[in-house]
């Protein structure tokens, strides 16, 4: 029998994205560019342990927010507010999927849940918003290109929220400054950008949030787990 996609090639395998036997060229060329592929996937999953790391030198400059340092100081004294950041991340992340698995019906399988270039959007967009209210004090929402991303800066910012009063609570008032959060910001937006593949429909990053934050495991992270779970880019 010949490929589901091509049409020409002898299907050698079975596609989940496709629901039927494509080749493996169709498979190696469409991965997350037109085939929305499930996470479980074996090829997908063969295919990221032998993917390396997009160089430096083929990323936008200006989509990494090279002017805003972030020391590796940074990242040791603020490794709660960037697990908490993370947390935010892979909560919205598992919202969307959970949505989109139960009005699938009504959705296309081609479109069925959040990936990774909604999460580096939706970053993205905070960053410049953070870097103009600590740079010239002007605080408005930088545009969001959808609700998926709008849903991701929500979730963010609630945490962020729940950061402030709990330093409140314990300490009387809130250190974390607006300069800490874009620092941690674009952390995460380079670390999204060391995870992902840069296809279209990547979800390796949203993979990696999930697999530091299973499902049915508590939200309350000690310090001595916080080091282990968020890898330096």
């Amino acid at each position: 029998m010949s490929c589901s996609i091509c049409e020409i090639r002898k299907e050698k395998r079975f596609c989940p994205a496709v629901h039927g036997r494509i080749c493996p060229q169709c498979c190696g060329e469409q991965r997350e560019v037109t085939l929305d592929c499930p996470s479980e996937c074996p090829y997908l999953q063969q295919a990221r342990e032998h993917e390396k790391p997009r160089p430096a030198d083929q990323l936008d400059p200006a989509a990494l927010f090279l002017q805003v340092e972030v020391p590796d100081q940074f990242i040791y004294q603020h490794e709660h507010l960037l697990m908490g950041l993370s947390y935010a991340l892979s909560t919205a992340a598992r919202r969307d999927r959970s949505l989109s698995d139960r009005s699938l019906n009504d959705r296309s399988l081609n479109d069925r849940s959040l990936n990774d270039r909604d999460l580096i959007g939706a970053l993205s967009a905070m960053c410049t918003s953070y870097e103009r209210l600590v740079n010239s004090g002007l605080h408005y929402e930088q545009p969001f290109a959808g609700g998926a991303q709008h849903a991701v800066a929500a979730q963010v910012e609630e945490m962020l929220k729940q950061y402030r009063e709990a330093e409140r609570k314990h300490m009387g008032h809130s250190n974390l400054r607006d300069s800490d959060v874009l620092k941690a910001l674009v952390f995460l937006v380079r670390l999204a950008y060391g995870r992902t593949s840069g296809r279209p429909k990547s979800r390796a990053f949203v993979d990696f949030l999930f697999s530091q934050f299973p499902e049915k495991e508590s939200s309350v992270i000690t310090p001595q787990e916080a080091a282990s779970r968020i890898i330096v880019p």
